[in-house]
């Protein structure tokens, strides 16, 4: 489902990369299916059908989606949170400024070929990859899409978790990149809590959404071991704060 707008430019098609990796024995994310295809394009459809009928408020201490900056940014939602994810950065980012795009972290597994199918319907780019999975690969395409102008979305704690926890490679991410972080959640007054390791949340129709962030904190190009579990802690830390279940 990769169309050309969502193909980064300089990029081989997913079937030419497909045969690349193969002949050089890296690690080849699995392709969605025709059925996930079809599952992405009806999830898709429900999200912004139920988008309509969200009555979305930030919160008076969200300044930076009311005063978008100028500079790209990383941002770091929790995976339980993944649903008005992309509704909300298009809402609070790309109407504000139509020359803002995104790259998102989608896992490389099966069910992340499902993720990517639905990311890119909302017309952001998929860059598959996790801690366990291509993750090296997936680090030098998100540099490399910063490098083009891309806003950085990542999920810390998926696809598996452990909930409410984020790993080394957010601040790597902010290093290689130069771009700050930026940490987002957002609390539902009305929804479904699915019974997943990361207690998944469906938004119900006609619910209130109110959005927080968190302070913008940015990461130094060279720094020590120490300093990295510090500012993982302070990100870790900034995204709990500003998270309500």
């Amino acid at each position: 489902m990769t169309t050309p707008c969502n193909t980064p430019a300089g990029h081989p098609a997913p079937s030419q990369n497909h045969q690349r990796d193969r002949r050089s024995h890296a690690v080849v994310p699995h392709r969605p299916k025709w059925h996930q295809r079809l599952a992405a394009r009806v999830i898709y459809t429900a999200i912004r059908c139920l988008a309509f009928t969200i009555r979305f408020r930030l919160n008076q201490d969200s300044c930076f989606l009311t005063e978008l900056p100028p500079e790209k940014i990383i941002f770091t939602i929790w995976h339980n949170r993944l649903v008005l994810s992309l509704i909300i950065y298009h809402r609070y980012v790309t109407r504000r400024d139509r020359t803002r795009k995104l790259a998102a972290i989608a896992s490389a597994s099966r069910d992340g070929g499902l993720v990517a199918s639905i990311i890119e319907r909302f017309g952001v780019a998929p860059v598959r990859g996790s801690s366990s999975r291509r993750a090296a690969q997936a680090l030098r395409e998100m540099v490399a899409l910063a490098e083009r102008g891309y806003d950085l979305a990542i999920t810390p704690d998926g696809p598996r978790g452990p909930r409410y926890t984020v790993p080394e490679g957010v601040i790597s991410t902010a290093q290689l990149t130069g771009l700050t972080i930026v940490p987002v959640a957002y609390h539902l007054n009305w929804k479904i809590s699915l019974k997943t390791w990361d207690r998944f949340q469906i938004p119900l129709p006609f619910a209130r959404c109110e959005i927080t962030t968190g302070r913008m904190l940015r990461v130094p190009g060279s720094m020590s071991a120490d300093e990295r579990e510090r500012l993982r802690q302070q990100v870790e830390t900034e995204l709990r704060a500003i998270t309500r279940d």
